[in-house]
């Protein structure tokens, strides 16, 4: 089966952000298939191709996938008028694309929204050709949780979420806030399958002694109670309750306890000058890591902070990677809000979970972790044994393909 498979944000380890994309494309062809990747160019991901575009274009093959990277440079330093603007052209280059390639099924992944155009479009274009569909997040649910008031935006929004889900022959979800508002949106009988991100248990392993401190980025915590957060320092991360955190820590005299934040965004700027304004010695903040040199640093770590801020449609409606490479590593989790994550943390008793703005609670419990280190191992082993037992990246590779295979042979 031929595969033309659309991510505008693709990347491999190499790069600093998720990999899910490249690992099931490999998947895809170690089941046999061919994969087309079509993607963009991002300050962040790394597509594994060098040279100057040529009208536009690089390819190339990268790990057995045929990368057509589309030359749109993008950061989440931009405007929001440049990123949408950056979507909008991707989504119609993309078409063009797709109009020359043969394939025997198109795969669109989110975010952003705009990646379903393509399949919209080959859908009438190229009717008998499924158009699968994957959410990584639900739009526009969460912009406007988030505050966009305009109702411009939030109506186009909506208008090219129902063409996606009228025009796709069947769809994945990420969480299970996900796929339910997915099936509340979909014709009933279309499938959607629920595929979470996953842990990619070779790469990211838990500790086995002291480690190579030369692998640590400089000015990194040599000892004490390291707790890290990886990935974006953005709106919808809500580090600011970190920081509240670790005044708290300060305050009652607790140096021992380091808030490791290893990653960049529009709101790092103004979480690195909160920390130097305040003197908050306890937060240490670093440049993005590529996944191999990351697995190095969460090895080296004592906890994991899952933070995003308090917003209900973050509660069940998002499958943060920074979670799973955290349990794979053998990491307690330390969660700030709510939701199907916090559930299984205590269902599994792989880590805390505490209430959103509550930074007496969120400093009490890295007290309690940095106090009972057996209780502490304790949760890390059971964040690897859930990551073996329910999250390993081959497994549920394995379930996609499966997936994408019936939805080709006209399964439902």
């Amino acid at each position: 089966m031929k595969i033309l498979y659309f991510h505008q944000h693709f990347s491999t380890p190499k790069g600093t952000v998720g990999t899910r994309s490249y690992e099931m494309a490999r998947r895809l062809i170690d089941r046999g298939h061919t994969v087309k990747m079509i993607c963009g160019a991002s300050d962040a991901g790394k597509t594994g191709l060098a040279g100057e575009p040529v009208n536009g274009l690089r390819r190339g093959q990268v790990a057995g996938i045929d990368v057509v990277e589309i030359h749109l440079p993008y950061s989440n330093y931009d405007s929001l008028f440049k990123r949408a603007w950056t979507f909008v052209r991707f989504a119609l280059k993309s078409i063009r694309i797709a109009m020359k390639e043969d394939y025997d099924l198109l795969f669109a992944t989110s975010t952003p929204l705009t990646a379903g155009i393509p399949g919209i479009a080959m859908r009438l274009l190229k009717p008998y050709r499924p158009f699968v569909f994957e959410v990584r997040d639900l739009w526009p649910e969460l912009p406007r949780a988030m505050g966009m008031k305009n109702p411009f935006i939030l109506g186009g929004m909506s208008l090219l979420e129902k063409l996606s889900y009228t025009a796709m022959r069947g769809g994945v979800g990420l969480s299970p806030g996900i796929l339910e508002g997915m099936r509340r949106r979909t014709p009933d009988k279309t499938p959607i399958e629920l595929v979470p991100n996953g842990c990619d248990l070779d790469l990211f392993q838990p500790s086995v002694g002291a480690g190579d401190a030369s692998q640590l980025p400089e000015g990194f915590p040599p000892d004490g109670l390291r707790c890290v957060f990886t990935g974006a320092h953005g709106q919808a991360n809500g580090l600011d309750a970190v920081l509240d955190a670790a005044k708290v820590l300060q305050d009652r005299g607790r140096r021992d306890i380091h808030l490791v934040f290893v990653g960049d965004g529009k709101l790092k700027p103004a979480l690195v000058a909160r920390k130097a304004s305040e003197g908050l010695d306890n937060c240490l903040f670093f440049a993005p890591l590529p996944k191999d040199q990351l697995s190095e640093v969460m090895g080296q770590t004592d906890v994991g902070l899952m933070i995003l801020a308090d917003i209900p449609a973050f509660y069940y409606g998002t499958s943060p990677n920074k979670f799973f490479d955290y349990i794979a590593s053998g990491l307690p989790v330390l969660n700030s809000y709510p939701g199907w994550l916090a559930d299984m943390i205590g269902e599994h008793k792989c880590g805390l979970a505490v209430p959103p703005n509550r930074p007496d609670s969120f400093a009490d419990a890295l007290e309690y972790l940095a106090d009972h280190p057996v209780e502490r191992k304790a949760m890390g082993e059971n964040s690897r044994a859930l990551a073996e037992a329910r999250f390993d990246r081959r497994m549920l590779a394995d379930r996609f393909v499966d997936f994408l295979e019936k939805i080709a042979k006209g399964g439902s």
